[in-house]
């Protein structure tokens, strides 16, 4: 017996050390009074591009610069053409701490990253270190100050009481309209697109002639109103409209009455094929270019891919069609209370055990928000720079005042998506950070897709559908599972070192049982 008792207590010790060896946790990250810079560096940066060459060299001349200043910082670059699969990259390298340095995310992502320990470092610290926060005196280049980052973007990146994250650059959506197909059909465009207006003129250009074309553009095709992305449109139709979509608890509310009367209308339209979606059919911009389309709704950023002269046309020459474009916000529901979702990418850092490695992070992301590189990134597409340092700067107003100069740099269109969110950074909204808010906005979109596809399959789509389609979703993006965690660790969320633990505990404890009670039944025998 004592043997056995000695065994135990010595395969709980091993146990115990083996668990907090693989455990590997990370102190909270504290700010070193000095930057060493007499050590050498390596951090990585995971990025995003459009597939967007441009943007790449942007990425590599910033990398080149910041090297100048920090010569003892190496910033190696991995990029990526999906923000999904930065997302689940860095999911997967969460438990083994390989994830990157600095990484370009969304915040409904780093939501999801901040559910390991002290793994994304809050920066309300570093924003205020007199000598490398935000405008630093011990910097190496010009950082824009705290109150020179736009206000509402910076307000886009706190969550549960803390800043987790710079914003990078922003967009909004955008409707790229064919106005001349508009007044063929004898419309007149309104100061204010309204939902209304909208499907109205999809719907009266759904007519055709004897051979079976369609009267407004004379072709086989024609898909009236197209969005790219639905979960911004489910979004943005709630928002609109005053219901609930969720609140800063991560209380779930999408799934109400107002999105099935949302989603009642979006069926008319579905069904009759004057509205469908990328997903179903393909990009808007290539149908609105192909004379195929009248309201393309896509993010201002997407702007070089829209009108018939787009410096980044994706279709032969020969299908393009002569229209003349209009970029407006989308359309509303009340256009005395516009409203439109703000999104575009924002920058993290990750923690490390060593605080040096953290700082020089910290350094090259804000770098990151110099005006050289701000302005730059901003002009490859239809994003706005995230800080009034270079909104404000001769160099930017003297671009913005040469729209239309030429179909490149100066494009028309791209410019005046730019203007569309500068004039209208007040009526932009965001929608609550929470651990599971980036499967909500999934399932946003996935709602319109499933009623869209619906309808082509000749389903009714009534209460009764919906109602089972709502309970398909909540199974389908786990949002059942959300409402009944609790705050406190369950068993479920235990670490794996230690069920380790638990079964070889229960494995000797049995043991013990069963010795006992053979040794009871030798005693009376």
């Amino acid at each position: 017996m004592k043997r056995l008792l000695a065994f135990t207590l010595l395969c709980f010790m091993l146990l115990t050390l083996t668990s907090c060896h693989g455990s590997k946790e990370k102190k909270t990250f504290e700010i070193p009074a000095e930057f060493d810079t007499s050590r050498n560096y390596e951090i990585s940066f995971w990025a995003k591009n459009d597939t967007n060459i441009t943007q790449v060299n942007i990425y590599k001349s910033a990398i080149e610069e910041f090297q100048k200043l920090y010569p003892n910082i190496t910033v190696k670059l991995k990029l990526y053409t999906d923000y999904g699969r930065i997302y689940n990259d860095v999911i997967t390298n969460i438990p083994t701490d390989t994830t990157p340095n600095v990484c370009i995310t969304y915040p409904d992502h780093i939501a999801t990253y901040l559910t390991g320990k002290d793994t994304v470092v809050p920066l309300d610290e570093l924003f205020e270190n007199e000598k490398y926060g935000l405008g630093g005196s011990e910097l190496e280049f010009d950082s824009p100050k705290k109150d020179e980052i736009v206000e509402k973007f910076l307000g886009e990146c706190e969550f549960n009481g803390h800043y987790y994250a710079l914003p990078y650059m922003r967009s909004t959506e955008a409707c790229y309209v064919n106005k001349t197909y508009v007044e063929k059909l004898g419309y007149t465009l309104p100061e204010t697109l309204t939902w209304d207006f909208v499907w109205e003129v999809s719907e009266a250009a759904m007519k055709k002639d004897g051979n079976g074309n369609f009267i407004v553009n004379g072709q086989k095709v024609l898909i009236p109103f197209m969005y790219k992305s639905t979960d911004n449109m489910m979004i943005q139709m709630i928002e609109q409209k005053g219901a609930e979509y969720s609140n800063e608890f991560g209380e779930i509310k999408l799934f109400n009455d107002t999105a099935k009367e949302i989603l009642k209308e979006i069926s008319i339209h579905s069904e009759s094929r004057a509205f469908n979606t990328y997903r179903m059919n393909g990009y808007p911009a290539n149908y609105l270019n192909a004379g195929q389309c009248i309201f393309a709704v896509d993010s201002t950023a997407g702007a070089t891919w829209m009108g018939c002269n787009a410096p980044l046309l994706d279709i032969p020459e020969e299908n393009l069609v002569e229209f003349e474009t209009v970029v407006m916000p989308i359309p509303q529901y009340d256009t005395q209370n516009p409203k439109m979702i703000s999104q575009g990418p924002s920058m993290c850092i990750f923690n490390k055990e060593d605080p040096q490695i953290v700082m020089a992070s910290w350094l090259f992301m804000q770098y990151m928000l110099t005006n050289d590189v701000q302005i730059a990134y901003s002009q490859t597409e239809g994003y706005v720079p995230v800080t009034t340092k270079a909104q404000e700067s001769d160099e930017y107003k003297d671009y913005l005042s040469r729209a239309g100069e030429d179909d490149e740099f100066y494009y028309g269109i791209k410019l005046d998506a730019v203007k569309l969110l500068l004039e209208n950074t007040e009526n932009t909204f965001v929608t609550a950070v929470f651990n599971g808010s980036a499967d909500l906005r999934n399932a946003a979109g996935h709602l319109i897709e499933t009623v869209n596809k619906a309808v082509k399959n000749k389903t009714t789509v009534d209460d009764s559908y919906l109602d089972g389609m709502f309970d398909e979703t909540i199974s389908l993006y786990r949002l059942d599972q959300r409402s009944s965690k609790s705050e406190k660790l369950t068993l479920g969320e235990l670490p794996a070192w230690s069920y380790v633990l638990i079964i070889a505990l229960a494995i000797c404890w049995i043991s013990m049982g069963i010795y006992v009670g053979v040794d009871k039944i030798r005693n009376k025998k």
